[in-house]
């Protein structure tokens, strides 16, 4: 597919981190997206949800507290949510919805992976072994097949988290592209031949809410290839009416939105820098991502 006549490729990477996201922010995205007559790529959670685990962020990270004051997380996610996997079980996330997988495929939307367990990864992979990042990867993969009934194709890590055994790991996978990091541009990741098609505009909730839409149709002008990371609990939720304002946006100005596996045929691999990545806070998160 040529875009040539058009102003830019506008990718959305839809990332479901929760229950709650899968359950009721997955369903009111794709009425949207079909509203508008678009794809994206749904990156799913495949395992369980132990986002109560978070509480112990809030004393140890200010930034993260500052983070769910400013985006009402309770609006967001659910009260539920907040105690998934301490004082209420943890819910399996796209394993407790097969019929909402089947949808997001019946309608041609591009679905990858994600998590395992999303939380445990987020706040703990510097901790853990290379063997448990394996076995994290197997099960969720595993997950992945029982759903869609093939392997994926693509990987885009928790929280543009990764690290050098990651990378390792991933290899093994024969992944056709990743979408690890919030660079700027596409590029081979250093040491493993693997494209990258990185989130390279913030998400709505890094920004303030009466000028996110503003703000990102702004960085659109520039024309190109951006990726919109978009969460199914966010722009599937209270930030939905905005995330239909900035589609409206993109499209008045000739982007074609599609999902990553279309930015994959765009690019000219051969020409792609060979770089490495590294950990960065950027405006708007808790911690820091790889860049």
């Amino acid at each position: 597919m040529q875009v040539s006549n058009a102003m830019g490729i506008l990718g959305l990477k839809i990332d479901v981190d929760t229950y709650w996201g899968m359950r009721r922010g997955v369903p009111l995205l794709l009425q949207t997206l079909k509203d508008f007559q678009v794809k994206g790529t749904f990156f799913l959670s495949i395992g369980p949800d132990n986002s109560g685990r978070a509480a112990l962020q809030l004393i140890k990270n200010p930034l993260f507290l500052r983070k769910m004051m400013r985006t009402n997380a309770v609006g967001l996610y659910g009260w539920k949510t907040a105690f998934y996997g301490t004082l209420l079980p943890a819910p399996k996330i796209a394993l407790s919805f097969p019929e909402i997988v089947e949808d997001i495929i019946a309608e041609g939307h591009e679905v990858q992976f994600h998590a395992w367990d999303h939380r445990r990864w987020q706040d703990e992979l510097p901790t853990k072994t290379e063997k448990w990042i394996r076995d994290w990867f197997n099960q969720g993969i595993a997950g992945f097949e029982n759903l869609t009934g093939n392997k994926p194709t693509a990987f885009g890590a928790p929280s543009w988290l990764i690290d050098d055994r990651v990378l390792k790991v991933i290899k093994e996978y024969n992944f056709a592209y990743l979408s690890c990091t919030r660079a700027k541009a596409p590029f081979i990741h250093h040491g493993t031949n693997i494209p990258e098609i990185p989130s390279d505009l913030p998400c709505f909730e890094e920004l303030a809410a009466e000028k996110a839409v503003s703000v990102l149709a702004d960085l659109l002008k520039t024309g190109g290839i951006h990726v919109l990371p978009v969460h199914a609990e966010v722009e599937g939720g209270i930030f939905n009416e905005k995330f239909q304002q900035l589609l409206q946006n993109a499209l008045a100005l000739g982007y074609s939105i599609l999902p990553l596996k279309e930015i994959k045929t765009q690019l000219s691999l051969i020409n792609l820098p060979i770089r490495r990545y590294q950990m960065e806070l950027i405006p708007g998160r808790h911690s820091a991502c790889a860049v």
